[in-house]
């Protein structure tokens, strides 16, 4: 429904030294890795792309003005070919690449605009880096965007308030939904197929990891950027999204990422 059912915006309001009044998941601007690999792959599937289309993970130069750039993987291992279903739950960065140029950076600013990502605008500001994570959002605008995949497609503009009265009962302000379908819903439901894919992932995450939930079929994916220093979680199930970043006000990078760090966090809100 787009409405926010809990949201904690840092570890300890009145903390001013380490700015604990400051709403990270709301206001906070952050890189989120690989968990934007989703809307350049929602934008791809909806040009035609499928699961099974392979692509070669190997090292490639994508040139610009001359200046090379080499992405690399997590790992610094090469796959060869791959198919989009195994690159996207394993999260390997050189597909990811390759597919944001195939799909477009332009139409996937728009898939990514359409779903509730707002800060993106500055589209010269932005090259291939983007696919994994060289812009900066929100948790918030994040998890609401994740909340299209879950429900097939539809985008539902999330809102804190359900309702303002006076001292009357007079209704000053109400919340009305304003749902609006933004993907076509195979789209949708190809992603939540690969992102709550087990056995697709084991290679990267391993077995029952932080991302496995007993008895449930639940979609998540994971991101983490340089140095450790943003740690993301972002999950859904029909009905309800639940996104979790990890990281310091001050930029000051942690020992681990995504998966090790907000994983678990994410799961124990989850189950």
């Amino acid at each position: 429904t787009g409405r926010i059912l809990s949201m904690v915006g840092s570890r300890v309001f009145f903390d001013i030294d380490n700015e604990g009044n400051f709403n990270v998941a709301a206001l906070g601007k952050r890189q989120p890795g690989s968990a934007f690999k989703p809307f350049v792959y929602a934008t791809a599937f909806k040009k035609g792309f499928t699961p099974e289309t392979t692509v070669f993970d190997l090292e490639t130069n994508f040139a610009a003005s001359g200046k090379p750039y080499i992405p690399h993987n997590f790992d610094e291992k090469f796959r060869g070919p791959m198919s989009l279903r195994s690159a996207l739950a394993q999260s390997i960065n050189l597909v990811a690449v390759k597919l944001f140029y195939l799909a477009g950076l332009l139409d996937s600013l728009k898939t990514a605009e359409d779903m509730g990502i707002n800060t993106l605008s500055d589209i010269g500001r932005y090259g291939l880096t983007l696919v994994i994570g060289g812009g900066e959002v929100s948790l918030l605008d994040m998890t609401s965007a994740y909340g299209v995949f879950a429900n097939n497609g539809v985008r539902n503009p999330y809102t804190g308030v359900l309702k303002v009265e006076d001292n009357s009962g007079k209704i000053l302000e109400e919340f009305r939904s304003d749902a609006q379908e933004v993907l076509p819903k195979n789209t949708t439901l190809t992603i939540s197929d690969i992102l709550s894919d087990e056995k697709a992932r084991i290679p990267t995450f391993g077995t029952h990891s932080a991302l496995f939930i007993p008895g449930k079929e639940v979609a998540v994916k994971t991101g983490t950027t340089n140095n450790n220093k943003d740690a993301w979680t972002i999950g859904y199930t029909p009905s309800i999204a639940v996104g979790v970043w990890a990281g310091n006000n001050d930029n000051q990078p942690m020992k681990k990422g995504g998966v090790a760090v907000a994983g678990p966090i994410w799961n124990k809100f989850m189950n």
